[in-house]
């Protein structure tokens, strides 16, 4: 995928109810270069998700991490200012201590502005796929309401 490719991906989510663009591709399949040539040919924001949310959930004792999550996600990326947002290393999100649901918080948070999120998984037959069925992690969605590119 080129970055001129996922420009056009971004304006064509940009009028979507949920303005999410999935960046979808297995470890090391290019995900974070692509999204380090776009934040700065384009100047939106890159943002390593699992650094920054490690960092501010410490802040919390472990019961209340999950109920907080959202806010400090929404939080993280309003602290940018800047309408569109780039989101790698993603995985923190389907900690199962965490209780989240990864697809439904990205896509309540593209509801007012558009996030282009890296995931780390695979897209078939229509079916967004995170980790393998036998591991802890592991999620499937079969009604994906985003764009979806591979990398």
């Amino acid at each position: 995928m080129r970055t001129d490719d996922l420009k056009k991906q971004i304006e064509a989510a940009r009028s979507r109810y949920y303005r999410l663009l999935l960046l979808v591709g297995p470890f090391h399949s290019g995900k974070t270069q692509i999204l380090h040539q776009l934040a700065q040919a384009a100047g939106y924001p890159y943002i390593n998700l699992n650094l920054v949310l490690s960092q501010k959930l410490l802040e919390y004792p472990n019961r209340v991490r999950a109920l907080r999550l959202p806010r400090i996600v929404e939080a993280i990326i309003s602290d940018t200012e800047k309408d569109t947002a780039l989101l790698d290393n993603t995985e923190m999100l389907f900690h199962p201590a965490l209780q989240q649901d990864p697809l439904r918080l990205l896509q309540h948070i593209s509801r007012t502005r558009t996030i282009v999120a890296a995931w780390n998984g695979k897209f078939e037959g229509g079916t967004l796929i995170y980790a393998e069925p036998d591991h802890p992690e592991y999620t499937k969605y079969s009604d994906v309401d985003a764009l979806v590119c591979r990398s």
